[in-house]
């Protein structure tokens, strides 16, 4: 089941892994000012997430320039941009709609993600989503086309492996979306 992956300590060691990472390549990249980065982490109070890992999901990786003190927050696997619950949550509570099954329904129980809240995030991936340019820009990588009506379902499916494979994949591919640019 899908929701066991918030449960998996290893498959949220390995979200972590990669936002380390991500955050390790954002500092080696430097200011473009040429300052050092130093790290200026954001805290967060990440909603969906397991009381046995939060300590590893209570900030958000980012840096700070030393020189023109501008922020550099690096992408992220473990956040969808400013939303407070995680992004597996996201994509799980977004997902159950399409998921004809008992144990979809129970995802979103579980999570006690609010119906208004999971409307909103329907509503975000049917019409927000289609029109970032992230999106524009890469769709065309899926053939057939991925049917925009049952994103983001539609999205996982085109990521092989099993479901825990498919939902790593989708939030690397997502990741570009964590950040402002």
């Amino acid at each position: 089941m899908c929701h066991a992956l918030l449960q998996n300590p290893k498959f949220l060691s390995l979200l972590l892994q990669i936002d380390t990472d991500l955050a390790t390549q954002t500092r080696s990249d430097g200011c473009p000012c040429g300052g050092n980065l130093h790290r200026a982490d954001y805290p967060r109070k990440p909603k969906g997430c397991p009381k046995e890992v939060r300590h590893a999901f209570d900030s958000r990786l980012s840096f700070c320039c030393g020189v023109c003190r501008k922020r550099a927050t690096c992408a992220s696997v473990r956040f969808l941009g400013r939303r407070v619950y995680l992004g597996l949550v996201v994509l799980l509570a977004s997902v159950r709609r399409w998921q004809i099954s008992a144990s979809a329904a129970q995802v979103v129980q579980m999570l006690e993600v609010p119906q208004r809240t999971v409307a909103r995030w329907r509503s975000w991936w049917l019409q927000i989503f289609p029109a970032t340019p992230m999106w524009v820009a890469d769709c065309a990588r899926f053939m057939p086309p991925v049917c925009s009506e049952h994103l983001p379902h539609s999205l996982i499916e085109r990521f092989e492996g099993s479901t825990a494979s498919s939902l790593l994949h989708l939030l690397v591919f997502l990741r570009p979306l964590s950040v402002r640019h």
